[in-house]
Order: structure tokens, then C-alpha cells, then sequence
């Protein structure tokens, strides 16, 4: 019985160990009741990949980060260890990838699995439909890569955007220096300063001419504006209504005159269509004139005497 203590106290103590080496295992996101396969990889550079990190297959959690070894004598200098599920086999194919694992920074494996394999998951229930040359053994070293994570693709292309810009605004600063050689600015500067005098006379004369034209052309329109408005009062004060009168008066005369010369009672309307007097007149008028042609051949027979007081025959 002088040693139940002791038993007890060992016991405790044991007992803690194990709650510690199993609390301690549990934050490192290790189940160390879940049997596990070893894998590893090599990368030049982790690009602050860490122990405990995530393994992923396809997005789906199958594992961690065990350990990482370094040897800077090698150009591979980093060697991964990762612990996956035991139930998870791989098959031929299937390489080791660096990720980004999310907007933080931080990083991960993922196992990309070769196309051509099926999509659900491998486990031991099937493996009996497998060769065994299409299951990778644990242990293997797998090939590696690396996926530039967003953060990284926005800066290459921010990079190559400034870049741009840089040589844009080096091929600006040339042709800016081109012209300075050339003395174009200077031409340019002179041309302005040439402008600037002609807009300061042209300014000077409009200034002159609001001060001294402007003035009269305004008093003679104003002028204009009362003669207009005197002559629109008289036509206010004129009687148009006595003038449209007279006017319609003078119209009725006129339609009168017309309708007489076509009623062929008036004397107009007579010469016009009374053919006989037409003819009448027409046959004196040829007659005077036949008598004007005898005057002018015979004046003596009507207008000329004799001396001794006896007229011709």
C-alpha cells in the first residue's frame, strides 16, 4: 500500500502526457487516431509556405504540412513532407502544387490529380480495381509546381502596365526634348507672344469703338425707332376704312367699264365687236390717208393761186 501513491501519481502524469501530446497534435490539425500516408516534394522557393499548413485535393482538406527541410547547397534547397489520409490513394500523374491559400497570404499544397482520372474519390473499398502501377506508393517524391496566387497576377500586371506607362512617358519626354533642340518651342513661345500684341490691338479698338461708334449707332437707332413709331401712329390715325372705301368704289367703276365693253352696248364695246364700224373706220382712215398722199403729190390743187388772181384747174 506504501506505494498506491505513487502508482496514482504516475498514473496522472501519464495520463497527462497524453492529453498534452494529444491537445498538442489536435491544434496542429493532426488526428493522430486517423492513419496517414507520407508523400513528399522539393520546391526552390515556398513562398512562406508553412508547417501545418492545408492539403487539398480539388478544394477538399486531405491533409497537412508536416515537415519542411532545407539544404541551401542544393538548388532545390526545400524538401516538403506531407501526411495525407490513408484512404486517399493517388494515382500516376499527380503532382505537388503551391498555392495561395486566400487573400491573406498564406499558402498551400494542392494535389492535382491528371484529368483523365476519375473524380470521385479513391479509397480502399475499390482498390481492388486498381493495378498497382496506377496508385503512386507512399513515400514517393511527387513533381512540383507553382501557382501565382491573385495577389501576384494583379502585380505582374500592374508591372507590366507601369512599364508601359514608363515607356510612353520616356518616349514623351524624348520628342519634348526633340523640340526643344529644334528651337519648335521657342518658335511657338514667339508665334504666342505675337498673338497675344494682335489681341491686345484688336481689344484697344473695340474698346475705342464702344466709345465712340457705339454711341451714335445707338442714338440713330433709336432715332429709326421713333420715326417707325410716328409712322405707325399715323397709320393708326389714318381713316382706313375710308380709303378701303374709296378704293372698292374705284374697283366697282372699273368692273363697270369692263362689264360694258363686254356687254357690246358702249362705244367701246361697239368698236370692239361690231365688225361694220370696225370697217367704217378702217375705210376712212385709208381714204384720209389717200387724200394726205394727193396733198403732199398735189398741193397745188388745193392751196395754190395764181398770180393774176385765176386758180388752177
Amino acid at each position: 500500500m506504501k506505494y498506491a501513491r505513487e502508482i496514482k501519481v504516475g498514473l496522472l502524469a501519464t495520463i497527462c502526457l497524453f492529453l498534452l501530446f494529444f491537445g498538442f497534435n489536435f491544434l496542429k490539425g493532426v488526428n493522430i487516431f486517423s492513419p496517414t500516408n507520407a508523400y513528399h516534394g522539393v520546391f526552390y522557393n515556398l513562398h512562406g509556405l508553412e508547417e501545418q499548413a492545408a492539403v487539398y485535393i480539388r478544394g477538399h482538406k486531405v491533409g497537412q504540412v508536416d515537415q519542411l527541410h532545407y539544404d541551401f547547397a542544393n538548388d532545390s534547397a526545400f524538401t516538403v513532407d506531407i501526411s495525407i489520409r490513408k484512404d486517399i490513394q493517388l494515382p500516376q500523374g499527380t503532382q505537388m502544387a503551391l498555392i495561395s491559400d486566400g487573400l491573406l497570404g498564406g499558402m498551400a499544397i494542392e494535389l492535382q490529380l491528371p484529368e483523365e482520372w476519375p473524380t470521385q474519390t479513391l479509397s480502399e473499398g475499390n482498390e481492388k480495381d486498381l493495378t498497382n502501377e496506377g496508385i503512386i506508393k507512399k513515400g514517393t517524391f511527387l513533381p512540383t509546381t507553382y501557382v501565382p496566387g491573385l495577389m501576384e497576377s494583379l502585380q505582374g500586371e500592374l508591372v507590366a502596365k507601369i512599364s508601359n506607362a514608363v515607356e510612353e512617358i520616356d518616349s514623351l519626354v524624348a520628342q519634348l526634348n526633340g523640340q526643344l533642340e529644334g528651337n519648335h518651342i521657342k518658335t511657338t513661345l514667339a508665334n504666342v507672344d505675337r498673338i497675344s500684341g494682335d489681341l491686345t490691338g484688336v481689344s484697344s479698338d473695340l474698346k475705342r469703338l464702344m466709345k465712340t461708334q457705339v454711341p451714335t449707332i445707338v442714338n440713330n437707332a433709336d432715332t429709326a425707332i421713333s420715326n417707325l413709331n410716328v409712322i405707325v401712329s399715323d397709320i393708326k390715325q389714318a381713316d382706313l376704312k375710308a380709303t378701303v372705301a374709296r378704293v372698292d368704289k374705284a374697283v366697282d367703276g372699273v368692273n363697270g367699264l369692263i362689264t360694258d365693253v363686254r356687254s357690246q352696248e358702249g362705244t367701246i364695246g361697239q368698236l370692239i365687236y361690231n365688225k361694220s364700224l370696225y370697217d367704217h373706220i378702217d375705210a376712212t382712215v385709208i381714204s384720209a390717208d389717200s387724200l394726205l398722199t394727193d396733198l403732199k403729190a398735189h398741193p397745188k390743187r388745193y392751196v395754190h393761186f395764181s398770180v393774176f388772181g385765176k386758180k388752177d384747174k
